[in-house]
């Protein structure tokens, strides 16, 4: 059987979460050359109500396009953390933004500020799900940075090319530093703080 991989990404109406499943999906399918299947719901609220997508990719063809049990879930505000973390795996990686989840329910936890990092970097909150990409990216090898590049180029609205692309950058070197800090500490992940 192939390797299969479920994502699940989370949180309000207003963040990108539909539009970043959509460009995730497209990363490994088309840019990628995988299986996937995407699939996303959302509250009656357009915002701040729960938005979710997910995305199931595998090298073999998909036969069930739910998610069962999550390998990656990124939870950018505390609601979806707290409903969905028991739909990861034991050894499935969770990934917040810790700019809105500050009660992590373990200490395996991966917090990024996403959201501050837009803020602060590119004073536009809109590109903090092109950051989490980013760091999915770097931490899930399962997408390579460029198949995400073109994946998100090719959604974004013209004139925004450049701003989403170095969000990108932005996110994949963040996650980036973030898996150096683990090895030269070897320890469980904390909260990684933007450098400037």
């Amino acid at each position: 059987m192939g390797k299969r991989h479920e994502i699940r990404l989370s949180g309000s109406g207003g963040q990108g979460i539909i539009l970043s499943g959509i460009i995730l999906a497209e990363a490994l399918g088309l840019y990628g050359g995988k299986f996937v299947a995407q699939t996303q719901s959302y509250g009656p609220e357009a915002r701040g109500g729960a938005s979710r997508a997910e995305v199931i990719v595998s090298d073999e063809e998909i036969d069930y396009p739910k998610a069962i049990k999550l390998d990656l879930l990124l939870a950018m505000n505390q609601k979806s953390c707290d409903e969905y973390y028991r739909d990861l795996k034991e050894d499935g990686m969770l990934i917040v933004d810790s700019t809105f989840v500050t009660q992590v329910p373990t200490s395996r936890a991966i917090q990024i500020p996403f959201t501050k990092i837009a803020r602060e970097k590119f004073h536009k909150e809109i590109v903090a799900n092109v950051i989490s990409l980013g760091a999915i990216t770097e931490l899930m090898d399962i997408i390579s940075p460029k198949a995400m590049e073109e994946a998100v180029l090719a959604r974004v609205p013209k004139g925004t090319e450049n701003l989403n692309r170095d969000a990108l950058k932005a996110g994949l070197m963040t996650a980036r530093r973030f898996k150096e800090s683990l090895k030269k500490k070897d320890r469980e992940p904390q909260e990684y703080q933007q450098e400037d």
